[in-house]
């Protein structure tokens, strides 16, 4: 809970995208003006907030990235509070008890779009309306917008869905990428010559379309070329259970259990059944040329 005066910037902040980032520059140009500090609120926690937004496979970053990326970006007074505990509350009860109860704010910034209040019925103007009644000034930023449409997670989502990781990159302004722990599988990569990190994301992330990435990893402070394979590797297994693998060129250590970042940098190819393994390690071999031309 803030102590002093902020400049609050509220949003959903999924992803820290471009839209973000002006919201954000907007606090901290605010907040240089009068002398205060900028905080920020945001909704806490994973599982439960694809209620929120209304389907599963929804959020582009996970909440410790969203944290991690906030404070990349100058902030270290984060409200994080859980939907579930707010989501009936009225535009004006969440304006009185985290506006100005708990963020003590003395200017709010969002986007024009920015929605608040059960059902998301509180908008922009009405947050000015209350915001002038205690005497808080409300700045919107400027909307942001790559090829002539606005910036927005939901448009983010679709480009990440067909796998047009290259304009969702363009959109948030860096890498997509999924930070997850490293799981063992069944170690049949290591029997061709390409061992690879596997890991789930979460029911509540995003998808990216099914198929091959070229990517890039960091591991131990240092960025290696990588692909990356999005699917159920139908030329190895049969069942339908859908995971990410990635194969790390140049690094040989054991990952299992460490975690580790995933940067999807360009679709390469849609995901394919081999007739044999042999087969697939050939393409493996044009895949990873192809990562290092690239890296």
């Amino acid at each position: 809970m803030a102590e002093n005066r902020v400049a609050a910037a509220l949003g959903f902040f999924d992803g820290m995208h471009l839209g973000h980032d002006a919201v954000l520059k907007s606090a901290h140009t605010e907040a240089a003006k009068r002398g205060i500090t900028v905080a920020v609120f945001t909704f806490a926690g994973e599982p439960d907030l694809p209620k929120f937004a209304g389907r599963r496979d929804n959020l582009i970053m996970s909440f410790d990235d969203k944290i991690e990326a906030l404070k990349a970006h100058g902030v270290s007074d984060i409200t994080a509070a859980d939907f579930e505990a707010l989501r009936d509350s009225s535009p004006e009860s969440f304006f009185n008890d985290v506006v100005v109860g708990t963020m003590r704010a003395e200017c709010v910034l969002c986007g024009r779009n920015f929605r608040f209040g059960k059902g998301g019925v509180g908008n922009v103007k009405l947050l000015s309306e209350l915001c002038a009644g205690r005497g808080i000034s409300l700045v919107t930023a400027p909307t942001s917008r790559y090829g002539g449409e606005p910036v927005s997670s939901s448009r983010i989502r679709e480009l990440i869905r067909a796998g047009d990781v290259e304009s969702a990159d363009r959109l948030l302004g860096h890498e997509l990428y999924y930070t997850l722990p490293v799981l063992r599988g069944k170690q049949l990569g290591r029997t061709i010559g390409f061992p690879t990190a596997n890991q789930d994301i979460p029911p509540y992330m995003v998808r990216p379309k099914r198929g091959v990435y070229l990517s890039r990893v960091s591991v131990n402070g240092s960025c290696y070329p990588a692909i990356t394979n999005i699917g159920v590797k139908p030329t190895v297994k049969s069942d339908d259970a859908e995971n990410m693998e990635t194969h790390i060129i140049g690094f040989d250590g054991d990952l299992y259990g460490k975690t580790v970042r995933v940067y999807l940098r360009r679709f390469l190819r849609g995901e394919r059944r081999f007739e044999s393994l042999e087969g697939l390690k050939t393409q493996l071999e044009a895949d990873k040329a192809s990562a290092l031309t690239q890296s």
